[in-house]
């Protein structure tokens, strides 16, 4: 009892001290509401290179703070949305953004999982296509039946002797 009375305290102290995390510090954030919010839709979009799946706008890493200082910056300067992506995607690649443009460099991260899935649809086409066609066996003749008769009975004579029966 008293073990699960010191796990619940360490628990406790563990989690009563946790505050949440920002990823962004008060000193990132534009005077503008507008501009601010501009800038937070854009960080959403895009990806931390350091953490990769995790956008900007909620990653710890420098770099995103560096990133989302450049975002800022980049609005301040008079930068559309679109020129703020594209000056990132230019700089970094269009692996920065999490809906890179379509273009032929991109065309099969656009179309794989298409292309993927149609090649999987048209092999399990085939596949279960050429299952239904089973072959059947060309049936037995008259003699053929008559020796596999003649076999049967002397199987089901010789396993009635084996089985045991006292005579």
């Amino acid at each position: 009892m008293r073990g699960l009375f010191l796990f619940a305290a360490v628990l406790f102290l563990f989690t009563a001290n946790s505050n949440p995390v920002k990823a962004f510090d008060p000193d990132e954030v534009l005077d503008d509401p507008a501009l601010e919010a501009r800038a937070r839709e854009i960080s959403k979009e895009v990806r931390c290179l350091v953490c990769q799946n995790e956008p900007i706008d909620s990653s710890n890493a420098d770099l995103a703070k560096e990133l989302r200082i450049v975002v800022r910056e980049r609005l301040v300067a008079g930068d559309s949305d679109e020129e703020v992506r594209s000056y990132l995607s230019d700089r970094y690649g269009d692996f920065v953004l999490f809906r890179p443009p379509f273009n032929t460099a991109t065309f099969l991260l656009w179309f794989g999982p298409l292309l993927v899935l149609g090649v999987g649809g048209i092999g399990m086409f085939f596949f279960y296509r050429g299952s239904k066609k089973l072959k059947v066996a060309n049936p037995l003749s008259p003699e053929e039946k008559a020796r596999l008769n003649q076999l049967l009975d002397k199987n089901t004579k010789t396993q009635g002797s084996d089985s045991g029966e006292v005579s």
